[in-house]
């Protein structure tokens, strides 16, 4: 843990200069009625993730736009502009397919197919990356884009699950409402918006007394899905998202982040540890993230 902490305490001064890049695709609607309310999402994203950080990129690409093309060339530019400290957060937005074997969305055009994704996404150097899949039958999607230092999140868990999803719809809303950050540490994490708009999106089946269509999955249910997705700061609100203009609280606000990261990952290898070890690394993380609150708040 002392050496997992150095490098930690190494690689603060360069997070704190990371950036991070969000692409979101929003595909075929189909019909008038959800043409129009994939570009609204798509448009609500672009003003929520591009408003409240100098350091977030933001690409969208929706309607015509939204073309095969256009979308290989937003990962080019990702994979010739993003480095090893970088984060790409990629979010999807529209109708997808599944054949039994590969998934697909629907955009302007040849779709795309998860394989396709992936092989884009491989490319791009950020160690820290994130897809939001929030198209039909996106847990379709799961097998082929997963990878160790990317977290994957889908409105469905199979992709037999076909029906149009209101999913994005509740993620989005998770990056507007302070309700999201269940922690209240001012950042909300993939971690955080995943469970709000999970929650959500399984109160509007009960309160419309429907049979729910879609069950949002993080890592396809892998067990260290939560721990990955509760390292991928989203955004910083309120006091957080002040002081993030501030270059040494920035550090100390990136230095916060990664003590957090070690804390989740520490519980979740507890039953896997003596337990006096574990008490003795959470105590001196618990300690040095004390210290570092101290300094944020002066």
């Amino acid at each position: 843990m002392k050496l997992n902490l150095a490098i930690a305490g190494l690689l603060t001064a360069a997070c704190a200069n990371a950036t991070t890049h969000c692409v979101v695709v929003s595909g075929l609607g189909g019909e008038a009625d959800y043409e129009q309310r994939f570009a609204a999402w798509a448009e609500d994203l672009n003003k929520t993730l591009g408003s409240v950080d100098s350091d977030t990129k933001v690409t969208v690409l929706s309607g015509a736009k939204a073309r095969r093309e256009n979308i290989k060339a937003a990962f080019d530019t990702a994979a010739g502009q993003l480095k090893a400290e970088d984060a790409l957060a990629v979010i999807l937005i529209g109708h997808g397919t599944f054949d039994g074997s590969e998934y697909k969305i629907n955009i302007p055009g040849a779709d795309i197919s998860a394989i396709d994704l992936a092989t884009m996404l491989d490319r791009v150097k950020a160690g820290r990356q994130l897809v939001v899949n929030a198209t039909s039958a996106s847990g379709g999607s799961v097998h082929a884009l997963m990878k160790p230092n990317r977290t994957v999140i889908t409105a469905t868990k199979s992709g037999t699950e076909k029906n149009a999803t209101v999913f994005a719809r509740y993620w989005i809303e998770a990056l507007r409402d302070a309700a999201a950050d269940a922690d209240k540490n001012e950042v909300i994490t993939a971690l955080e918006a995943f469970k709000f708009a999970e929650a959500k999106t399984k109160q509007f089946y009960e309160t419309n007394k429907r049979i729910a269509t879609e069950h949002p999955m993080l890592d396809g249910g892998d067990a260290a899905g939560p721990v990955n997705a509760g390292r991928f700061a989203l955004l910083r609100i309120g006091s957080v998202q002040k002081a993030a203009a501030d270059p040494a609280k920035r550090a100390l606000l990136v230095k916060r982040e990664q003590l957090e990261g070690e804390i989740d990952r520490l519980k979740f290898q507890k039953a896997a540890m003596p337990t006096a070890e574990y008490k003795r690394q959470l105590q001196a993380l618990l300690l040095d993230l004390a210290r570092t609150q101290a300094e944020i708040d002066k």
